[in-house]
């Protein structure tokens, strides 16, 4: 099927011959070492916490969604977002190469032949991989959010349903609907906290992922955000994205109980990793897009020196339920599709 060449060129290939045949599990898991370290350093950082097994598996799945966002958003291990034609067509590609890996068959690129082969290791569904897609659809479609709803679905597509995956990859049974719940619930914490964190980038690119409906009540027009004038309206938007952030990141830190040790400890990190993320820009409150939040190396060993306490001992939160549930979030999805009536208004 055919692409754009820059989108290529965004995604470069290594493996002149892959296609052919599936790769070696050794050569898969060299070439998604070397995606994750690209592409995420601190998630690399973190990965080391897991067991050799699990470490490897998580490297695989990274490899696959790393190269699903390249593609669709014309990058190459992130970076600047590049305008792309063809944009149905580059979709197209990845369910057809993520179909083909999920068969057990060769997709012509060894970032896909990774999801093939951690699926056979760990149970991965097609309906899992089809979750995360979805959010690539959403983006496709010039899709953005119009109610709080919407921002929590988005964030289920292009994180919440990645925790799904990568708890199954910790060892969580595919049919533990409870569990599954608490790690959707730590992706979209996550990814709350990138967008509170990325709205003067995303705004670079074109994108806001703040529901309309909450501009409106604020009095800022669409676009105009990051407009000096608006400071003001600013503060209550963010720590409402904060406010967010905060439940669901108490409904996961209950479900990471019932992971391994290990896993448990890097969970535990990670959601503490992000969770300052969204903590300080509540505390810079309008203040918070002025300039990109960043956490240190020395914060980061904090977390994961906390990390490791929480894992061993606690503390234990009080049970906590998010406004939104996975299964809402995926009827929703089911319901309304991206080239449906949810797309963004003209």
């Amino acid at each position: 099927m055919g692409i754009s060449d820059p989108a290529e060129q965004a995604h470069p290939r290594p493996f002149p011959q892959a296609g052919r045949e599936i790769p070696a599990r050794a050569v898969l898991v060299a070439h998604a070492r070397e995606s994750i370290m690209r592409g995420s350093k601190s998630f690399a950082a973190a990965s080391r916490l897991f067991s050799r097994t699990t470490r490897e598996r998580v490297w695989l799945l990274y490899a696959w969604c790393r190269a699903c966002d390249d593609i669709a958003d014309g990058q190459d291990h992130g970076g600047d977002l590049t305008e792309l034609p063809d944009a149905p067509a580059r979709l197209a590609m990845i369910r057809t190469r993520t179909a083909l890996a999920l068969a057990g068959q060769p997709s012509g690129d060894p970032a896909f032949d990774a999801l093939g082969r951690v699926a056979r290791e760990t149970g991965l569904t097609p309906a899992m991989a089809e979750d995360v897609i979805g959010g690539f659809a959403l983006d496709s479609a010039d899709w953005l959010p119009r109610c709080e709803a919407d921002l929590l679905r988005y964030c289920f597509h292009v994180a919440g349903a990645v925790g799904v995956m990568m708890a199954v990859v910790m060892g969580v049974a595919p049919d533990d609907e409870e569990t599954l719940d608490r790690a959707c619930d730590l992706g979209i914490a996550f990814q709350l906290a990138n967008i509170v964190r990325d709205v003067r980038e995303d705004d670079a690119g074109g994108r806001c992922y703040l529901p309309m409906e909450w501009l409106a009540e604020a009095d800022v027009p669409p676009g105009e955000l990051l407009k000096p004038h608006y400071r003001a309206a600013r503060g209550p938007l963010v720590q409402r994205l904060c406010a967010l952030e905060s439940i669901y990141e108490a409904s996961a830190r209950i479900g990471a109980r019932r992971l391994p040790f290990r896993s448990r400890w890097a969970v535990l990190a990670a959601a503490g990793i992000y969770g300052a993320i969204a903590r300080e820009a509540g505390r810079r409150g309008a203040r918070a897009w002025d300039g990109r939040i960043f956490t240190s190396g020395r914060e980061k060993l904090g977390h994961v020196a906390r990390g490791f306490g929480h894992a061993l001992w606690g503390p234990r939160e009080d049970d906590v339920r998010p406004p939104m549930l996975r299964r809402d979030l995926a009827a929703m999805a089911r319901e309304r599709p991206a080239d449906g009536p949810m797309r963004a208004a003209q």
